[in-house]
């Protein structure tokens, strides 16, 4: 029992993998999950804190929700709010390093998602999984060297990418029906 209490980031991350899975996968949701994650990373690069990447779930979902009450699509906010953190961390005169590779992540992998929107429901779901898989190898690297994020995030990324991006592939090769294409 003590060694699951020491594990609760990965047993949250499996679970809310789970949960998605559970409740239907979808393209935009899979690309939602990825963006947020490459927000929170780029979130604690630009203020230089590592806590922050776990305050970035609850501000980039909250990016996600308002930008489109406003009437836009999510991903439109997700861009705001990268260039406003990018902005932020040059001002603050954080180290050039790590926010310069969470730039460059959140493009490459953004690229992926925006991509994944371009296609079909279903090839956008499989896209999607492999992106969302593929951010995985990102997460390993940041707890192994313990830089950038909380120790703590990139284990619950890890189970929370691997489980929900292998299932979104499976799904979008099996097209069982559990994605709901738009």
């Amino acid at each position: 029992m003590k060694n699951l209490r020491h594990r609760w980031p990965a047993v949250v991350g499996l679970a809310a993998a789970v949960f998605q899975l559970v409740t239907g996968v979808q393209r935009d949701t899979v690309a939602v999950t990825l963006s947020v994650a490459l927000l929170c990373y780029l979130g604690a690069a630009a203020l230089a804190r590592p806590w922050v990447a776990w305050a970035g779930i609850l501000g980039g979902s909250a990016v996600v929700v308002v930008t489109e009450l406003a009437g836009f699509p999510w991903w439109a906010g997700i861009g705001l709010a990268a260039l406003l953190l990018v902005a932020i961390g040059l001002v603050a005169g954080v180290p050039r390093g790590p926010l310069a590779w969470q730039a460059a992540a959140f493009l490459g992998y953004g690229g992926l998602v925006w991509a994944a929107l371009s296609l079909s429901p279903r090839l956008g779901l499989l896209l999607a999984g492999i992106a969302l898989a593929a951010h995985a190898v990102w997460d390993v690297i940041h707890y192994r060297r313990d830089q950038v994020v909380a120790r703590s995030l990139a284990e619950f990324c890890i189970l929370l990418d691997v489980p929900l991006g292998v299932g979104a592939m499976v799904l979008a090769i099996t097209g069982d029906g559990a994605y709901l294409p738009r």
